[in-house]
C-alpha cells in the first residue's frame, strides 16, 4: 500500500556544483566522506530535481543519492548564470516527502546463501544471528537507483551494522544477494563484480526488463527485510 515517505523542511547546506562536459552540471549536496545523505537532504534532492525538470532549458535531471545531474538543452556558455540558477531552486524548494511503497524483501542469511555473515557479524562484535536480526530489523529507503540497473542505495542501515567494503571485489556475484558495503545494505539486481559482502539471498527480481517498470524498487520505496531462514 503506498505510503509517504516523511522528511523534514529546515533549509539545509548548498550543494557543490561543478561542470560536467559541455551541457551538465553535478550538484553534489552530501557531507564529504559520508556516503549516505540525511533524509532532508535526499528530500530536497528529490523535490529539487522536481522542480528543475520542469524548466524548458533543462532536458534532464537525474537524481541520485546526495547529488543531483542538471543536463542542459543547450551548451552552457554562462556557467554562473546555471549555478545561480539552480542554487536559487535548491534555497527556495521545500524538501518535501516522496510517495512510495512498502516492499517486504524475505532472505536467506547465512549459509551458502550469505557466506560473509559470520565475517561481518565477528566485525560488528555480534553472533551471525543477532547481526541478521538486527538487519531485518531496520526499516530503509530507497534513495536512489544507479550502479547497474534496478540496483536501489538504501538509507537507514544501523551504525552498528556498517562493515568496510572487501579489499578485493568478487568477480561474480549472483543477482539477489543481500550485502552490507560501508554504512549501506543494498540487494544485487544483476550478476556482476562486487565488492560488498553477502550475508544472505532473495528470491525476489530486482531488475526484469520484461516488466513495466522494470526495476522493482523506485526513489522513495520503503524496503523490510524478513526473515525467510537463518543460519549463523
Amino acid at each position: 500500500m503506498p505510503r509517504p515517505t516523511t522528511l523534514k523542511t529546515h533549509a539545509t547546506t548548498p550543494p557543490v556544483c561543478t561542470r560536467q562536459g559541455e551541457y551538465a552540471i553535478l550538484c553534489d549536496a552530501g557531507s564529504p566522506g559520508d556516503p549516505v545523505s540525511d533524509p532532508d537532504t535526499q528530500g530536497r534532492v528529490w523535490a529539487v530535481s522536481q522542480r528543475l525538470s520542469a524548466d524548458q532549458d533543462i532536458l534532464e535531471v537525474v537524481p541520485g543519492m546526495n547529488n543531483f545531474l542538471v543536463i542542459f538543452r543547450r551548451i552552457l556558455l554562462d556557467v554562473e548564470a546555471a549555478r545561480e540558477r539552480i542554487l536559487h531552486a535548491w534555497e527556495s524548494t521545500p524538501a518535501g516527502g516522496r510517495q512510495g511503497r512498502e516492499i517486504v524483501v524475505p532472505v536467506s542469511y547465512g549459509g551458502p546463501h550469505g557466506y560473509d555473515l559470520g565475517l561481518v557479524a565477528d566485525h560488528a562484535g555480534m553472533a551471525p544471528e543477532e547481526y541478521a536480526r538486527r538487519h531485518a530489523a531496520g526499516t530503509y529507503t530507497v534513495y536512489a537507483l544507479g550502479s547497474q540497473p534496478g540496483f536501489a542505495y538504501l538509507g537507514g542501515l544501523e551504525p552498528g551494522l556498517a562493515v568496510p567494503r572487501r579489499d578485493k571485489p568478487r568477480p561474480v556475484v549472483e543477482a539477489g544477494c543481500v550485502m552490507i558495503g560501508g554504512s549501506q545494505t543494498g540487494i544485487q539486481s544483476r550478476t556482476t563484480p562486487s565488492g560488498w559482502h553477502i550475508i544472505g539471498k532473495t528470491a525476489l527480481d530486482c531488475f526484469d526488463h520484461t516488466r513495466q517498470p522494470p526495476a522493482l524498487l523506485a526513489p522513495g520505496d520503503t524496503v523490510r527485510f524478513q526473515i525467510q531462514e537463518l543460519q549463523g
